[in-house]
């Protein structure tokens, strides 16, 4: 699934424009990407959940040559999936 077809249902379930539909998806994931950056964890109730996690500094071989590479600590984003939706997907 895209987008474009997330966009699509939203406008059908809903009973409006695809225009306001995808407004309203946009500003949905960038509110969610907004917190995401500024630290915050992102919690839909019977969806799941998005938190931000630290990933240390590690070390690991470049399989072509043999050459250990440096990888730096970064943050990741880590998702877990709420109770409802893990009963619908099983």
């Amino acid at each position: 699934m895209t987008k474009k077809d997330i966009i699509e249902n939203v406008a059908t379930a809903s009973g409006i424009s695809k225009a306001a539909a995808e407004r309203a998806v946009n500003a949905m994931m960038e509110t969610i990407k907004e917190s995401l950056a500024s630290g915050d964890n992102v919690q839909l109730v019977g969806f799941g959940r998005f938190s931000v996690r630290e990933r240390a500094p590690r070390k690991c071989r470049n399989p072509r040559t043999g050459d250990v590479v440096e990888i730096p600590a970064r943050k990741v984003v880590k998702f877990k999936p709420g109770e409802p939706l893990r009963r619908a997907v099983a």
